[in-house]
């Protein structure tokens, strides 16, 4: 079965997505996503003038010899636009490999090791009272674990705090140039325990809640933070300091008990090698869609486990339902599965990809269609094309770019 066809595309229904379709002498087509948030177009670039030349001719089913080929073959390895784009070629590999064997995706990797996927949602509020808020509005979509994220006092824009439309999704803003958010660590770290306090008081001691720090404290700061945190045993302090620098971790993990989650930007298992074998984190971030896809990252949770180290897969709005189920698939089949973000997606989003998995009681299942069970509403995605955007930058009080 021979590939003779590859096809990039970049659509925004509401976000940007970048997805690979490949099309085989057989006539089955595999979807891969590509996405890269904030350069999706880089990547783009990569597929369609470096990657695509390359595959017309291949066999399909020789996926792991596909792999070696696009990550050894480019000479320079790793980082993120190499690894999404080879990310994309596997993940369409497996949907075809897959449909080939009429069987959903998980089962080629194994089977189920369990029934259901736990997840969490995400909750913020430029205040505690409306953190609270917006807590109640996640259980009541039925999220078993919740992550919490509020403003500071005295600053004016925060990660992970964002206005909501009617229906409770996150307003995705595009820009043409990065959001400048401002950012005080001393009054982050005043501020936190005392919303851990508050959330603890208002929905008890079994709730899980989780936290992102996303990189912006120094190894000493996080290790003081995650044991300020200890008395409201989070579910997880998530990139607490910047961990490619993987040594510093070691300093966290010895001033505290808190659970540590890492690597949403990572995109090879050589970053986490001292992470996991000195068994410095509980939990590994990844996403399929950076990491290579699911060839690597099968392989990552395989050396975790040998550490008690757990899957905690990237799932945020900029992975699109392509990168999600693929995800959804590795999530059913690993024994190791820790827990699954899930921020969902926007309605039009849904309507250019359609899916067969699904959520609900706070659970996803990736569901038993043959492939991935996702497909791509060309005629749409065209409809919507490529807005540029870009992530936030952070500046100190000063006026200085935050080093994070």
């Amino acid at each position: 079965m021979k590939i003779v066809d590859a096809k990039v595309v970049v659509t925004s229904p509401g976000r940007n997505f970048v997805t690979l379709k490949l099309t085989t002498d057989d006539g089955l087509t595999g979807l891969g996503d590509a996405t890269l948030n904030g350069r999706e177009l880089a990547v783009a670039s990569y597929l369609t003038d470096h990657v695509a030349p390359l595959l017309t001719g291949l066999d399909a089913h020789r996926i792991e010899d596909t792999w070696q080929y696009l990550y050894r073959g480019a000479y320079w390895r790793r980082g993120p636009v190499t690894m999404a784009a080879v990310a994309a070629v596997d993940v369409a590999l497996w949907d075809i490999k897959a449909q080939a064997a009429g069987l959903p995706l998980y089962q080629l990797l194994g089977g189920a090791s369990r029934d259901r996927i736990g997840t969490y949602g995400h909750a913020n509020g430029r205040d505690i009272p409306e953190l609270l808020d917006s807590v109640r509005a996640r259980l009541a979509e039925g999220y078993p674990a919740v992550r919490v994220q509020t403003g500071v006092p005295g600053l004016r824009a925060v990660y992970g705090v964002h206005t909501t439309d009617g229906d409770g999704s996150a307003v995705l803003h595009q820009q043409a140039r990065p959001l400048v958010e401002d950012w005080d660590t001393d009054a982050y770290l005043r501020h936190l325990p005392a919303v851990f306090e508050a959330v603890r008081a208002e929905f008890g001691p079994e709730l899980p809640l989780l936290h992102d720090a996303h990189h912006r404290l120094t190894p000493i700061q996080a290790a003081r933070l995650g044991r300020d945190l200890e008395p409201y045993r989070p579910f997880w302090l998530e990139d607490c300091t910047p961990a490619e620098n993987q040594e510093a971790l070691r300093l966290v993990r010895h001033h505290t008990t808190t659970p540590l989650a890492v690597g949403e930007v990572f995109n090879t298992v050589h970053d986490y090698q001292t992470l996991i074998t000195e068994q410095l984190i509980d939990y590994a971030r990844s996403a399929v869609t950076h990491f290579g896809g699911v060839t690597p990252l099968r392989k990552l949770f395989d050396f975790a486990a040998q550490y008690q180290v757990k899957s905690a897969i990237h799932g945020p709005e900029d992975i699109s339902p392509v990168g999600m189920a693929a995800a959804l698939h590795l999530d059913l089949a690993v024994h190791n599965f820790g827990i699954q973000e899930y921020s969902g997606h926007t309605p039009l989003t849904h309507e250019v990809f359609p899916h067969a998995y699904t959520f609900t009681d706070g659970h996803l299942h990736p569901g038993d269609a043959p492939g991935l069970g996702v497909r791509l509403d060309e005629e749409l995605a065209a409809a919507h094309p490529y807005e540029a955007a870009y992530l936030p930058v952070n500046r100190l009080q000063d006026g200085t770019l935050h080093d994070w």
